[in-house]
């Protein structure tokens, strides 16, 4: 076993142990709130709670799975497509917001943050060591997906990690046709991320409540929106084969976190955005952003990182049918 491997191992045990205190914890809060022991939160009634609650115990169950699959001989034996996209969302969601977790150490005092905490309906907060798991499982679990993911992917798929962008088959007329359809298929990624870096930068145009934003919210804005623009470019430069020098894995390996991130982040805040719509800021549900504007920018985030993916995967099926 090489040393890649062996940190791969280390890395996937390591993130499917860390992930389980937040599982149990919203199982706990599930079970709590349907036998009245513990209040439900954010101004949500029980079934929201409970049913919000039961997505994320349903997503930390996959995780923690995943990990495994990662690590564990029977993993080699998933079907690609299932393993393929919970991977690549989970690596979206986590392993890109590593970058939000350390900007945001840079300026936040210590201590819970207010907006994960705080239970609108009563008050309430929850216990800082609760917080201080949920964030660890968080950062744990992206840190070991950082790891392991690609320690997996290379050793299943060796063609889309290894070796140079010029080796290989190169593109002929059909692909070529592809690539101009790809990129216009594409500019929707630098498009939606051009959004969130004027966000970012103070920008008020389509928002309906510029004094609700603060540096959390900038701060997601500012880093998916740069992962917006590097996915983007990562998955052309790997479409294109070029420049030829550069080592394959960090392209394919840009361009799945890019494409993850848009993708994930956006089809988890799309649900926030329609019932905020119905439920309104009565409900503790505010958006700063004008929600109509946030329901086309989160959809075309959507459409955009699975287009990016698609796009990874025909690469990868021309290197593959090259050797």
């Amino acid at each position: 076993m090489g040393r890649i491997d062996r940190l791969g191992r280390g890395a996937g045990y390591g993130a499917a142990l860390i992930l389980t205190p937040y599982l149990l914890i919203k199982v706990s809060s599930v079970v709590g709130a349907l036998l009245g022991l513990l209040p439900t939160g954010s101004g949500l009634g029980l079934v929201q709670w409970v049913v919000l609650n039961a997505a994320t115990i349903v997503m930390a169950a996959i995780g923690i799975a995943l990990a495994l699959a990662l690590v564990r001989p029977w993993g080699l034996r998933i079907p690609a497509p299932p393993l393929v996209f919970c991977g690549w969302v989970a690596a979206g969601f986590l392993v890109s917001m590593l970058p939000y977790v350390l900007l945001r150490s840079f300026w936040q005092s210590p201590g819970p943050s207010n907006a994960a905490n705080t239970h609108d309906s009563g008050g309430a907060t929850a216990p800082g060591w609760e917080d201080a798991l949920i964030q660890l499982s968080f950062v744990g679990m992206g840190v070991g997906l950082a790891v392991a993911l690609p320690a997996y992917l290379r050793r299943r798929w060796p063609h889309a990690f290894t070796g140079r962008l010029g080796d290989g088959a190169r593109s002929g007329g059909a692909e070529r046709g592809r690539l101009v359809w790809q990129r216009w298929m594409l500019l929707a990624g630098p498009a939606v991320g051009l959004v969130w870096l004027y966000w970012a930068a103070g920008g008020t145009s389509g928002l309906s409540h510029p004094s609700d934003r603060d540096g959390n919210w900038r701060t997601l804005d500012l880093v998916f929106g740069l992962w917006a623009f590097i996915g983007s470019a990562a998955v052309w430069v790997a479409a294109r084969g070029r420049p030829a020098p550069l080592p394959r894995w960090l392209p394919m390996t840009l361009g799945c976190l890019g494409s993850g991130a848009l993708f994930a982040w956006s089809a988890w805040m799309l649900p926030f955005t329609a019932y905020a719509a119905v439920a309104g800021r009565t409900a503790g549900s505010v958006m700063p952003e004008n929600l109509a504007v946030a329901a086309v920018l989160h959809g075309a985030a959507v459409l955009a990182g699975a287009t990016m993916l698609r796009s990874l995967l025909r690469t990868y099926a021309r290197l593959a049918g090259s050797v």
